[in-house]
């Protein structure tokens, strides 16, 4: 028998919508390769450290990767690794002997909030950036996602505002007792390169139909989340089917296994059946349901193991029906 939780009893506020900004979801659809710096100054680990003092004081960096003539990247050195080479006194070694070979590195088609996320956890300053063969194609600072973000709240978005304007009037012209629009997404499992963008279109596309910001934001977010679940903890990926209609709008998510165990414990923050490998790309920390749920009004969650999750969420447009349904809920 399928797991049924209770419904979320308390329906989000708008104060605390206000806490989702712009810049958290920009942080969502910004690729790492839209901010990265690709034009890298970098050593071969021959080099002596004493170059790399000279290299620092010349470019004023403070950091640079080490790759090899093949371009494989094999470690990073930093100004604290250089630091540590002047307190020796040994600036006659090579850089192999001080750089950092304990790397975390980042793909170029995840989303900035990743590198946010591995920044906060491994309090590094800097991340490579690699393809999928382990090349080096560039590198990410907390700066590089800052500058990134600034350019992209100052883009121009008179374009957007028009096709805006034409899609607010889809609703209005057209006479039906009930009115809607599904959007549908076919999610693949362990598609990484494709993840957010299905959550990115659908936000865009409420955008251009007259939603709020803040409804676009948190839709956004909460979408970005059960997607990456479907890429991440199923078996053949799953669909993402949305219905936006004048006063809510529906979001599903379902897959065909394997299911969860225990929907309590998966609802619990932290708590992550992810395998080593995603967590190593630096997805899977088990927060996702609990970022769906400060999103979004309603949220249900069922699983039958070996068969396949059903989670379904909800959004109110207008305060007079989440008042309804709140009152709907107490009774």
């Amino acid at each position: 028998m399928a797991a049924n939780p209770p419904q979320r009893k308390r329906i989000i506020s708008d104060q605390e919508a206000e806490n989702i900004s712009r810049v958290e979801e920009l942080a969502y659809e910004i690729k790492v390769s839209e901010v990265m710096t690709s034009e890298l100054i970098s050593f071969s680990p021959e080099i002596k450290m004493y170059e790399v003092l000279e290299v620092f004081r010349q470019k004023r960096i403070s950091g640079a990767p080490i790759v090899s003539p093949l371009g494989d990247l094999i470690g990073i050195i930093s100004m604290e690794d250089l630091i540590r080479c002047l307190i020796d006194k040994d600036l006659d070694s090579a850089i192999n002997k001080y750089m950092t070979t304990n790397l975390f590195t980042i793909l170029p088609t995840d989303p900035v909030i990743e590198a946010s996320k591995k920044f906060v956890s491994t309090n590094f300053g800097r991340l490579p950036v690699v393809d999928k063969d382990q090349k080096l194609v560039g590198m990410i600072t907390k700066g590089d996602i800052n500058r990134g973000l600034l350019r992209a709240l100052e883009t121009d978005y008179q374009e957007e505002e028009i096709r805006k304007y034409r899609a607010s009037h889809l609703f209005e012209d057209i006479e039906s007792d009930r009115t809607s629009l599904i959007l549908r997404y076919q999610i693949q499992q362990g598609d990484f390169d494709i993840g957010g963008q299905a959550s990115s279109n659908i936000k865009r596309a409420l955008i251009r139909l007259g939603a709020s910001k803040q409804i676009a934001r948190r839709c956004g977010i909460a979408i970005y989340e059960a997607e990456m679940n479907l890429i991440i903890h199923t078996t053949e990926g799953g669909v993402l089917r949305v219905e936006i209609e004048p006063h809510q709008i529906s979001i599903d998510a379902y897959d065909y296994g394997p299911g969860i165990k225990d929907v309590g414990l998966a609802m619990k923050p932290g708590y992550s059946t992810a395998s080593d490998a995603v967590r190593e790309m630096g997805f899977g920390a088990g927060m996702g349901l609990v970022n769906i749920s400060r999103c979004v009004d309603q949220m249900k969650l069922e699983s039958v193991w070996g068969k396949g999750s059903r989670l379904k969420m909800r959004l109110f447009l207008d305060s007079e029906h989440k008042n309804k349904e709140s009152e709907n809920q107490k009774s």
